[in-house]
């Protein structure tokens, strides 16, 4: 986890805790349990496992990345994009004492870097952000919002909740896709982004290639940029559906 990373779909990525708890299919076979409970000891999984802040060292990145906002914004033509949390979910409720708090005002301080927010748990989000930032025009502008949808049940479940959030930008991680998931432009008013992949870990699950297509034409239909990270297994991906965008932001 750190300025540079492997997720294709972000710059960096910024863990203020480890741990969490399975709530979904989508959960089975989870890459940050098998690598930081199963082979890395650093924490016990589930929902009696302790949830582990990282190190102070680890909290200082996202501050140096914002120092060097300009200079990369001169590089890549656009603000960085940091994912939190890979490791974790930041509305979990089991959250380290005060880790929470002390995100929410780093966020604040880091105006100049956009925050990407994955939960599963899209139902705390308004328990567990500061009361200022619950109504429209006072949701920070620097954090998108997304939900993992893994199957239609995911997505019917957890997209509206989303939908009725005043976030900057919404978006769906359709990953690991172990399900079709469709929908209609007039389901998704608001929506600005999907992220598809495959489960790529061991017993991965598989993800037809008409999973991925028949989302693909949704977004199109409705306007949404489609992002295609990976096919099950990490398989090669058709050429057709080797789509990489990204929302427009104002």
């Amino acid at each position: 986890m750190g300025e540079e990373t492997g997720i294709a779909w972000c710059d960096s990525t910024f863990n203020p805790w480890i741990g969490c708890q399975k709530v979904s299919p989508g959960c089975d076979n989870c890459y940050a349990e098998t690598l930081m409970d199963k082979r890395y000891h650093r924490v016990q999984w589930g929902p009696h496992g302790e949830r582990v802040r990282t190190s102070k060292a680890n909290w200082r990145n996202p501050l140096k990345w914002h120092a060097g906002a300009a200079e990369f914004a001169a590089v890549h033509g656009r603000r960085r994009r940091v994912f939190c949390s890979s490791l974790a979910d930041v509305f979990d409720k089991a959250a380290p004492a005060g880790a929470r708090s002390d995100l929410w005002g780093m966020i604040e301080e880091t105006q100049d870097m956009d925050w990407l927010l994955l939960t599963k748990r899209i139902e705390n989000v308004r328990k567990f952000i500061p009361p200022a930032w619950r109504e429209e025009p006072y949701w920070p502008r620097n954090i998108w919002l997304g939900v993992t949808a893994e199957n239609q049940e995911a997505f019917d479940a957890r997209w509206p909740v989303l939908q009725s959030i005043p976030a900057a930008v919404r978006f769906i991680s359709y990953e690991p896709a172990i399900g079709a998931l469709r929908f209609r432009p007039e389901d998704v008013e608001g929506l600005h982004w999907l992220i598809c992949g495959g489960e790529s870990g061991a017993g991965f699950r598989d993800m037809p290639e008409e999973w991925a297509d028949e989302v693909r034409f949704d977004c199109g239909l409705a306007g949404v940029a489609f992002f295609m990270k990976q096919m099950a297994g990490k398989g090669e991906i058709p050429h057709w559906l080797e789509v990489r965008e990204f929302p427009v932001v104002a």
